[in-house]
């Protein structure tokens, strides 16, 4: 799964590096090295402009929610935010079926956190953090999908825009951190699954064997495990575990 994250790609640089169009607006949106559910995240999706919906599609940067309100929502539940949707049941869920077919996008990331339960000093256990990313220090950019949800009692206001993150089982070295793993998606798949024109990609929603291959595990500081931490200091390799590729 993926429930914590890292990213601090600033929206004028990616919308640099991917030939897109930066939508996010004058708010800053600083580095965040410790994401969290429902708070605001950079996608990447594709559209057309409004005055030009023959023309082609642009890529765009926007910042949306992250935990997904679909669109026949009554209002934005205070339960628990629909941050992952499996990619192997997400054509027939609700939620998401419409998204799919045509609200598709992008969610670049540094790399995720997942937690393991080990052995504490004291004979009790304690979860302990690992951050996954690729080797080389590149983003990875996760399939997901976003709605837009307007207010039923105030049709006036702005509309939410939202967004959630595919999962697969977990293949390779990334099974022996969690069952389930957010589906990374290698750039020759970019296009055809941003585009606005088409009606979901099936065959595209499958782990990447050479993505997964990328990618490093480290065990962090365990300042991660609070989402009041935030800093470059949570991805420094952790001292009793060095920066080895634990666990493979």
């Amino acid at each position: 799964m993926c429930g914590r994250y890292a990213s601090t790609a600033d929206p004028a640089t990616l919308a640099m590096e991917l030939d897109a169009i930066d939508e996010t607006g004058d708010e800053e949106l600083r580095s965040d090295y410790n994401v969290a559910p429902t708070t605001q995240v950079l996608t990447v999706v594709a559209r057309h402009d409004r005055d030009d919906a023959d023309g082609p599609a642009r890529r765009r940067i926007r910042r949306m929610r992250w935990g997904l309100v679909p669109p026949f929502a009554k209002e934005v539940s205070s339960g628990a935010p629909l941050f992952n949707a499996r990619s192997e049941s997400v054509a027939t869920k609700p939620a998401f079926a419409h998204s799919l077919r045509y609200r598709r996008c992008l969610v670049p990331m540094d790399g995720w956190y997942e937690w393991q339960v080990e052995p504490a000093p004291d004979g009790k256990t304690r979860k302990v953090p690992y951050f996954m990313a690729p080797a080389d220090g590149a983003r990875v950019y996760m399939a997901g999908l976003w709605a837009v949800w307007r207010d039923p009692r105030t049709p006036d206001a702005p509309p939410l825009m939202s967004t959630t993150i595919l999962t697969a089982d977990s293949v390779a070295q990334l099974g022996n951190m969690h069952h389930r793993m957010p589906l990374m998606l290698p750039p020759e798949r970019w296009d055809a699954w941003l585009d606005p024109d088409s009606l979901g990609h099936p065959d595209l929603i499958v782990p990447s064997e050479d993505a997964v291959a990328r990618i490093r595990i480290r065990r962090v500081s365990d300042k991660v495990n609070s989402v009041r931490n935030n800093g470059p200091e949570l991805l420094v390799p952790d001292d009793g575990a060095g920066d080895q590729m634990a666990l493979l």
